[in-house]
């Protein structure tokens, strides 16, 4: 009995020792910075402020002159009884032209188009400021669910070895007679299930933090330890600059911006034009039409169908979406930010109570132990006072890692 007993002791020290065999520490900075580094959607709203930049410079192009060449030789075959009348092609139409094209009086329109560009370029800062908001509060709840699992697996590694250094000291009383046989034998039992639960903690830690490595996009299957984390409030001075809000504020930009450029759609374009090179109509004295030209080209608009009313119309629809939708989620924003507010007040004072209670239960131990020791008491007596401490501390964790998860909510809120 006792060469088993302690052969049952070492495979537990060894299970402990596999178990902790672990390197490397992280921490959720580290996540944070490779998340961000290797987001495509960060990546993508990036190369739109370049597009941005670039679209810039074409609005620049247009507005100069706009030189092409036209080459053009057409032949109109005539017999006398068939063919295009010659009055009309004079048989052919041969040119070699060089023409430029401006447009002038543009000014409204140009100015209305770069409006636009820097409308979207700010919407494209915010969508990129919201999204690396969002990035953070889910790489951080990754993270949290991941350490709250190596908080369980670290928890239960170490109350198996607590168990295990029971297991030498009940075996001395049992073989003084202070406790039955049972209980040593009701201890190792209990040692061998919180095996099974270790096994089972290790495989959800496993699967967590793969999770949070294919979300930071890391390729890696190191077995890290992750640091607890210290998630604090953001502080705020002054009124936040709520991103989410200023997204609606450039949305009325930009239906104002559009509205103007239907309207300038419609008004009358005027360019200038000009083109030098040879234009006739026989192949054979080319050399005598060579001339230039210029002149200018006035377009009015005068019926489309009610094609402008109709634009308004919907220009109109989608301001009234737009007011709509940003007073829902101003009441929303309000209403998550009271309800986290509250949560996190139960929390701490649940923390409290938790605390006290371990205190009361650490002492508890403490003193079964010792009358254990004088054969006061019982050994279930003693293993239920370990079991009631351990799932105190558990919950005191637990309700440590939903603090910090309504912290990032609250965090995420004032910040987006």
């Amino acid at each position: 009995m006792v060469s088993s007993s302690k052969h049952a002791c070492l495979l537990i020290l060894l299970f402990c020792a596999g178990i902790t065999g672990i390197s490397q520490t992280r921490t959720l900075d580290f996540y944070l910075d490779e998340g961000l580094r290797n987001s495509p959607v960060l990546n993508d709203l990036n190369n739109r402020l370049k597009e941005g930049s670039v679209d810039s410079l074409i609005i620049e192009a247009q507005r100069k002159p706009f030189i092409e060449g036209v080459s053009q030789l057409i032949y109109y075959p005539y017999n006398g009884r068939l063919g295009y009348d010659e009055v009309i092609t004079d048989g052919g139409n041969y040119q070699v032209v060089a023409s430029v094209s401006q447009e002038i009086f543009n000014r409204r329109r140009t100015v209305n188009r770069f409006r636009s560009l820097d409308i979207r370029k700010e919407s494209t800062v915010m969508s990129g400021k919201l999204s690396e908001a969002e990035l953070k509060k889910t790489i951080t709840n990754l993270y949290l669910e991941a350490y709250s699992a190596w908080n369980d697996l670290d928890f239960n590694r170490s109350f198996l070895e607590l168990l295990t250094s029971e297991l030498s000291l009940l075996k001395d009383f049992a073989d003084r007679g202070v406790c039955s046989q049972t209980d040593y034998l009701s201890m190792l039992v209990e040692a061998g299930g919180q095996e099974v639960t270790i096994t089972r903690m290790k495989n959800i830690y496993d699967k967590d933090l793969m999770l949070l490595n294919e979300i930071c996009g890391i390729v890696d299957t190191a077995k890290v330890v992750l640091k607890e984390p210290d998630i604090q409030l953001t502080e705020i001075d002054g009124t936040p600059d709520f991103i989410f809000l200023r997204q609606f504020i450039t949305d009325s930009l930009d239906i104002v911006n559009s509205k103007e450029a239907v309207g300038l759609g419609y008004r009358p374009v005027v360019k200038w034009f000009a083109d030098a090179g040879i234009l006739t109509s026989s192949p054979w004295n080319f050399y005598r039409h060579f001339g230039v030209g210029a002149g200018l080209s006035l377009n009015v608009p005068v019926y489309d169908g009610h094609q402008k009313r109709l634009e308004e119309q919907k220009l109109a629809i989608k301001e009234n979406t737009r007011s709509f939708n940003s007073l829902s989620a101003r009441k929303q924003y309000d209403q998550n930010y009271l309800r986290l507010k509250e949560e996190l007040k139960d929390l701490d004072n649940t923390g409290e109570k938790l605390e006290e209670q371990l205190v009361l239960a650490d002492r508890l131990v403490k003193t079964l132990k010792a009358q254990l020791e004088s054969g006061i008491v019982k050994m279930t007596e003693y293993i239920n006072a370990i079991r009631n401490y351990r799932t105190i501390n558990m919950n005191r964790s637990l309700i440590k890692i939903e603090t910090a998860v309504v912290k990032n909510e609250m965090n995420y809120l004032l910040t987006q």
